[in-house]
């Protein structure tokens, strides 16, 4: 009996089980680490007297972090294996949440937000190598991937029920409360992402793999860049556009809500057209698709427009992330994801560094959000228009 149940140990866990347990680290990393600050930027700008592009720094240091922990993936699988990254990644994120329950000056506040962001890009950029891998070897179930990049949506999503009802209830001062209750939300995740531990260890240790003709890639690349900036515009003060113009917990929590469940349903709404699409017009619709989504908050407060806007963005803007992975998985061999995911990581990197404190600052000098949420529309369709003009890198499959 007790051979039996050794074995029983032993069994293969479903593609599907593990993909869900790696979705984990993206609801930590992303959905809760990065957006949730979205919800509690008002109240902690409006309790420590800071401006937009103040409280926007808070999500330029965390995209910065992002950066430097994508860079470092590659390294740190090597090193102790992708799984492993993934795991002391999402543990960074949750040490950085704890922490911002105790702080309240801003340069140590910001501090910990880098340390989330490189917990963040360890564990997403990883995470996202093993489940792009699980994907490739069940080719027959397109949805695999899409379910990996549908964490964060879940993230958001846990998030708009929580945070929005816990400062309501316990007053404009008790942000502090938010954070402690997003490391405990991501804490208990944590320990769901070991449905995702690489059965074997040579699954979990990756090769450094081969390098790739960047400037093949020059369109995509600068387009993503454009959307980096477009759509972390969006979501860092959507919520304070919302605050601005009246709208009580309910709302609040419901715009997030819905955003989260968007990004939960993308893998069924787009993963059939990802698979089918060529070159970059997946990557160029949906960033357009996203820019119309974007553009509804700016148009008018009326809450119908709204709730349309957050279901848009909602459904489409991780999406847009997936389609760039799948872009490198078909044009590259597996011993060049690595390199061209890290490519794609830096462009969309530099766009999530700059978009924050920017549209934050063009905030601060119009008087509101709404302008920047704009600013945030044009960059959007600028990444569209760019992403069109990418051709399929038919020649790299044979290189």
């Amino acid at each position: 009996m007790h051979e039996t149940a050794h074995r029983a140990k032993r069994l293969p866990r479903p593609p599907l089980v593990q993909v869900l347990g790696l979705a984990c680290a993206a609801a930590v990393g992303l959905g809760i680490a990065r957006f949730a600050y979205a919800l509690i930027l008002p109240d902690m700008r409006a309790d420590l007297g800071w401006s937009y592009s103040a409280a926007g720094w808070l999500n330029t240091t965390n995209a910065l972090g992002y950066l430097a922990g994508a860079l470092l993936a590659a390294h740190a699988k090597r090193r102790v294996g992708a799984f492993r990254t993934v795991q002391i990644g999402v543990w960074m994120c949750i040490a950085s949440l704890a922490i911002c329950v105790v702080l309240r000056d801003p340069i140590l506040l910001n501090i910990a937000r880098i340390v989330a962001g490189v917990g963040a890009g360890l564990a997403f950029v990883s995470g996202g190598f093993l489940a792009a891998r699980l994907a490739a070897r069940d080719e027959g179930n397109a949805i695999l991937l899409g379910l990996f990049y549908a964490g964060p949506g879940f993230g958001i999503a846990l998030s708009g029920m929580s945070v929005p009802l816990v400062l309501a209830k316990a007053g404009p001062d008790s942000w502090p409360l938010a954070w402690g209750l997003l490391a405990i939300a991501s804490t208990l995740l944590a320990f769901a992402l070991r449905l995702g531990r690489p059965e074997t260890e040579d699954e979990a240790v990756s090769r450094a793999g081969s390098g790739i003709e960047l400037r093949r890639m020059i369109p995509i690349l600068i387009g993503y860049a454009f959307y980096g900036a477009g759509y972390i515009g969006y979501m860092t003060f959507v919520i304070a556009w919302v605050r601005a113009n009246g709208a009580g917990v309910p709302l609040q929590a419901s715009v997030f809500i819905v955003i989260g469940l968007g990004a939960m349903a993308s893998p069924w709404l787009w993963g059939r057209f990802m698979k089918r699409t060529l070159n970059g017009t997946a990557f160029a619709v949906l960033t357009a698709t996203l820019a119309l989504g974007s553009s509804f908050v700016a148009l008018s407060d009326s809450s119908v427009l709204l709730f349309l806007s957050a279901g848009v963005v909602g459904a489409t803007f991780l999406a847009v992330v997936a389609s760039t992975t799948a872009f490198v998985r078909r044009n590259f061999s597996i011993d060049r994801w690595t390199a061209g995911i890290g490519a794609m990581t830096m462009s969309f990197g530099i766009g999530q560094i700059l978009g924050p404190v920017g549209v934050g600052l063009l905030s601060d000098m119009t008087g509101g959000v709404a302008a920047g949420q704009w600013i945030s529309t044009g960059l959007l369709v600028t990444g569209a228009a760019i992403g069109f003009l990418q051709s399929d890198l038919l020649g790299a499959r044979k290189s």
